[in-house]
């Protein structure tokens, strides 16, 4: 997994402040050298992402959420203050403090939002987590000038021109949809139909949870979550490809995401997870 970083605390404090953690930055400077990662496309912003303690996120909404709804924060499973979630494990309406820095377009921390509660967790078939907080989308815009990222309703195309968005780093990663893995394994987890990179996204740590923005629309098609590290088969941050047929593939280098739509008919009145919705495609406990 793009691991959640160490020293959370610290780096929380901050990234409140608008300033790059240094025990971090120095983190990642080794693991991506000097290389300068691509350009993102022009209307692709940093405006909704935020940054938690150690991961990555964004404020979403569905294409029926309504401005009086409370908002959903989007990151993934293995984010959650909680720990892993374990295989198998899903959890839902915990009761959560969690804060999150909002970001503006340019990558500056403008605010602070407080989760009221775990809206829905999980590293089974996905690895993904949805935080309900304390105001509504109308509040945040009023407050912060800033509108929730919308999530897309359809499977996303390989080919597609893409920008990983880090509100914890405020950097950007911009590669396309290589094409979709039908088993990613990682340690003890499995998940499905997974977004694969092509090699120009290389995230780091810290990047786990960050929306993946299709650069034509502006809409969310995934939640970045992992990469092969140093090119070991299946096991913790080293993911396998394995295929309908049982063949293993290991792509060292190579990075992933959670596709998301998904769970958009998961997404009731309210703003409400309900599992039992027609469409809905994440699992239950």
């Amino acid at each position: 997994m793009n691991k959640p970083l160490i020293g959370a605390f610290f780096a929380a404090l901050l990234l409140g402040a608008g300033i790059t953690p240094a025990v971090a930055a120095e983190s990642a400077q080794a693991q991506e050298s000097a290389t300068e990662t691509a350009p993102a496309a022009k209307a692709v912003t940093f405006a909704g992402t935020v940054a938690l303690s150690n991961c990555s996120g964004s404020v979403v909404r569905s294409p029926d959420s309504q401005p009086t709804d409370p908002a959903l924060v989007l990151s993934n499973g293995h984010c959650l203050e909680t720990g892993f979630p374990g295989p198998g494990e899903v959890l839902v309406d915990r009761p959560s403090t969690r804060t999150f820095t909002l970001l503006n377009a340019s990558g500056t921390g403008v605010g602070t939002l407080k989760a009221s509660k775990i809206a829905y967790g999980t590293m089974t078939d996905t690895d993904l987590s949805l935080y309900e907080i304390t105001s509504t989308y109308e509040q945040i815009e009023t407050s912060y000038g800033i509108k929730a990222l919308e999530l897309e309703t359809a499977h996303p195309v390989a080919g597609t021109a893409i920008t990983v968005a880090s509100g914890y780093w405020k950097r950007t990663y911009s590669c396309d949809i290589d094409g979709f893995v039908h088993q990613l394994k990682e340690g003890r987890w499995t998940w499905k139909d997974s977004v694969r990179y092509t090699p120009e996204c290389q995230t780091i740590g810290g990047t786990s949870g960050s929306p993946v923005i299709d650069d034509a629309t502006g809409k969310v098609v995934a939640v970045n979550n992992t990469g092969n590290e140093s090119g070991q088969e299946c096991t913790d941050n080293n993911p396998c490809e394995v295929d309908e047929n049982g063949e293993v593939t290991v792509r060292e280098g190579i990075n992933y995401a959670q596709q998301t739509y998904n769970m958009v008919p998961c997404i009731g009145i309210g703003n409400k997870i309900d599992l039992d919705r027609e469409g809905c495609g994440l699992p239950k406990p």
